[in-house]
């Protein structure tokens, strides 16, 4: 499903890709998404972050796994068939974040996006958002994921 928020005859716009994380909805710059992989089991890190899942081999390639529930501090499930890997390039970086589901393509004008709101979301989500996105009657963060990304996982080989 794609969803048009661009204003009438403005064709510019913002592309964006939505995903769950639990009950909760995010988007990302889908100019970072570089594939979708349904979830394969990852091998653990030794000494990793608690929120890296591990790493799958991605056509040859290591590939870090980034659990966003953990990241964010959200509910956790047990990864499953449901689940999806977004494969994403952070800067110089490769990763993959595991989410619940992609649920739309979005073309928004920038101007939609609208500041968090202090009492809105939990501090530790609050530093990773860099806005709400009012779209049908949901709520939809913007993570920026720059900020997501610690400088300390490793990069794909």
């Amino acid at each position: 499903m794609t969803n048009d928020l661009a204003f009438a005859g403005q064709r510019q716009g913002l592309m964006l890709m939505a995903f769950r994380v639990g009950a909760q909805e995010f988007c990302i710059d889908i100019m970072t998404v570089r594939e979708l992989r349904g979830w394969t089991p990852a091998t653990a890190i030794p000494h990793a972050p608690a929120f890296v899942s591990g790493v799958i081999n991605l056509r040859g390639a290591v590939l870090p796994i980034v659990d966003l529930a953990r990241r964010l501090g959200l509910a956790e499930s047990a990864p499953s068939a449901r689940h999806v890997v977004i494969v994403a390039q952070i800067g110089s970086q490769t990763i993959g974040l595991l989410v619940d589901a992609v649920s739309d393509i979005l073309t928004v004008d920038e101007t939609l996006i609208q500041a968090t709101p202090d009492v809105a979301v939990s501090e530790q989500i609050r530093m990773f958002v860099e806005g709400l996105l009012p779209v049908e009657g949901r709520m939809i963060s913007l993570l920026n994921l720059d900020r997501v990304l610690p400088s300390n996982i490793p990069e794909a080989a």
